[in-house]
């Protein structure tokens, strides 16, 4: 059985570490928040997450297979050099917020375990855990980590097993939508929406299928030169063909591993939202600040043993995420600027990409430092997000259906109604967070 599991995660690719990494601490606490305030009656938004954001994913996906570089390469490639400023303006501050609250968020929950150490000594731990995991791991087996770190959001699947929900209103609140015209509800749905469909995913998928596939085209050139020296008897209609059948292989593969990490993503938001639901809200409890306060109040609801999986699960997200939220970072600033390096090489052979992680991640501990709170960091984190995701969902669409990019492999006619569908329900959002920001 384990060797099954060990085989099944081997063959698992970006997509589902992406999927996963998007349930971070900062997501979790949203969700939490969500459940506390309005019981089940957000279950449903899983219905619209869920094919939007699979459809999202892919289309970055495909683009780093087709391209081989990641997504910032091909903006500069295409794209003016103000709309990549501009991006990165407004991602790079988002993103480090974002490592910021996860960091604050695992030390919180950390604290509630082991009361007697303070939350920021187990914030600097995790950070110099991190570090060390990020810097000195080869990329192969990073990956292998971040695979292995998925199964803690499975805890969440447990969580509302102790918790004895009405199943019955459970999929009446899944199935039959639940909207009520105030602004708290409303700012509710943005927020679910912010934090699941977040822009660093858009640059992670791209960069780690753009690592894959290059992987593959080495290992292909080297049996190209073994068949080379053995006699090779093929013309290159033959060789093309073959190319292009590796391609597509490479695809439909791509397509099954992003379409399960984004299943894994949305279930485990079902998962917590319907926990707290069941949990606090008909307890009375109906306002949850941070991730600290999601896994406190379980404890009495739900017994130790709930109290304990949901504050270990926030901890193995956030190893999941901050990875994945400073290499998109590094990503983005190395490509810009057109500094070499990624997760392929050695320290010593990518020193400023590393820089970069480590400068993100420390910024993001010190934000714990000078007053910035959690919960202040990812208001500022979703309202970026949600400004932010817009423009890149449009400059995605746009590349996936240039055929100068993308060749053959542009959108089919479901990509682009899901991808447009995704950039309209985001453009709304968007108005929404800024009318919220002046109104409240």
């Amino acid at each position: 059985m384990l060797r099954k599991v060990k085989k099944f995660l081997k063959a698992l690719g970006p997509g589902v570490v992406t999927g996963a990494s998007d349930d971070d601490p900062s997501g979790i606490a949203t969700y939490s928040q969500a459940g506390a305030k309005y019981g089940l009656a957000t279950l449903w938004t899983v219905l619209i997450t869920f094919p939007l954001m699979a459809a999202i994913q892919e289309i970055c996906a495909r683009i780093g297979l087709v391209t081989a570089v990641g997504l910032t390469t091909t903006l500069k490639k295409h794209y003016s050099k103000s709309v990549l400023y501009l991006m990165i303006l407004f991602s790079v501050p988002a993103i480090i917020l974002n490592i910021g609250a996860d960091i604050a968020g695992m030390g919180a929950v950390a604290h509630l375990i082991f009361p007697a150490v303070h939350a920021m000594i187990f914030s600097v731990l995790f950070t110099a855990i991190l570090l060390f995991f990020i810097i000195y791991l080869p990329y192969s087996k990073f990956v292998s980590v971040l695979k292995y770190l998925c199964l803690t959001l499975l805890l969440y699947i447990i969580v509302p097993f102790f918790t004895k929900p009405d199943w019955g209103a459970v999929l009446k609140a899944t199935f039959i939508p639940t909207i009520k015209w105030d602004k708290d509800f409303i700012g509710m749905l943005v927020a679910i929406l912010g934090t699941t469909i977040s822009p660093y995913l858009f640059f992670w998928q791209t960069a780690m299928e753009a690592e894959d596939v290059k992987a593959v085209k080495r290992q292909v050139m080297i049996n190209k030169r073994l068949v080379t020296i053995n006699g090779d008897h093929r013309t290159p209609s033959e060789h093309k063909t073959r190319e292009k059948r590796l391609m597509g292989l490479l695809i439909q593969k791509m397509g099954l591993d992003v379409n399960l990490g984004m299943l894994l993503s949305n279930m485990i938001m079902f998962f917590t939202i319907l926990a707290t639901g069941t949990a606090l809200y008909s307890q009375g409890i109906r306002q949850i600040d941070t991730v600290e306060q999601a896994a406190k109040a379980l404890e009495p609801v739900a017994g130790r043993a709930s109290y304990l999986l949901f504050a270990l699960g926030v901890i193995g997200t956030g190893f999941l995420a901050i990875p994945v939220l400073s290499g998109s970072l590094s990503y983005i600033v190395s490509e810009t600027f057109g500094w070499k390096g990624n997760l392929d090489k050695k320290f010593h052979q990518a020193k400023p990409f590393y820089a970069i992680i480590i400068i993100s991640v420390i910024i993001g501990l010190l934000l714990n430092y000078i007053g910035i709170s959690p919960v202040d960091a990812l208001l500022y984190t979703a309202i970026l997000y949600g400004l932010t995701s817009p423009v890149i969902i449009a400059i995605l669409l746009h590349i996936a259906n240039n055929k100068k990019i993308m060749g053959e492999y542009t959108n089919g006619k479901l990509s682009n109604f899901l991808g447009f569908a995704t950039l309209l329900v985001m453009s709304v959002s968007a108005v929404f967070l800024i009318y919220l920001q002046f109104t409240s």
